[in-house]
């Protein structure tokens, strides 16, 4: 789990706001504390602040969002609350083939299931849920 977790956050080829937006949607669909609380070191050098975040539930129609980002939190919300429907949803994928090469979207599902999977197990077991986390810097 920790290689799979690490691959998510330092090989990732996603923009991180684009990340750190769909990470931000599914934590709180998962209503999981320590998720919506958590931080990424490297992200104000890369254009994220806090008005990504404290918008995140309004992915659908605050204007700071790029159509990229949009995208990524209408996947990120869809693969953790209706997969079978995003899957047969050929609208959706053709809106993302003009957004995400094959590679961003294979990123983006695999850190979606990491993100879905650890913050229902957070969640569901009350594990920190009052903490909040930076991630350490990679430069």
């Amino acid at each position: 789990m920790a290689n799979f977790s690490q691959a998510v956050y330092t090989k990732n080829r996603l923009p991180m706001r684009t990340r750190e937006l769909a990470r931000a949607v599914i934590a709180h669909d998962n209503e999981c504390t320590v998720c919506m609380n958590t931080r990424d070191a490297d992200g104000p050098a890369a254009g994220v602040d806090e008005e990504l975040y404290e918008h995140a539930l309004e992915w659908r129609t605050w204007p700071g969002y790029s159509e990229q980002e949009r995208l990524a939190a209408e996947f990120a919300h869809r693969f953790g609350t209706e997969h079978t429907k995003l899957r047969d949803d050929e609208d959706f994928w053709s809106r993302c083939r003009e957004q995400f090469s094959e590679e961003l979207l294979a990123d983006l599902a695999l850190s979606c299931a990491l993100w879905v999977g650890m913050g229902r197990m957070l969640r569901t077991l009350d594990i920190g849920q009052a903490c909040k986390l930076t991630l350490p810097s990679r430069g």
